[in-house]
């Protein structure tokens, strides 16, 4: 069974605003909590590398 994590960014108790992730058979999960069964599988290096462009774009914008 997946064990779904919920970002501490996420808003409103209902989930439907949130991002979650999931290790499961060696593979870090990704899903948005307004479509659970489109599920993207991640490397830990990809998801870093995600993260780290998401950063980039929120900094540029000044967030």
């Amino acid at each position: 069974m997946i064990q779904w994590q919920k970002s501490t960014f996420s808003s409103g108790s209902d989930g439907a605003n949130c991002v979650e992730v999931a290790a499961f058979e060696g593979e870090l999960l990704l899903r948005e909590g307004d479509a659970p069964a489109r599920i993207l599988p991640l490397t830990p290096t990809t998801l870093a590398a995600l993260l780290h462009c998401i950063g980039r774009s929120a900094s540029a914008r000044g967030h």
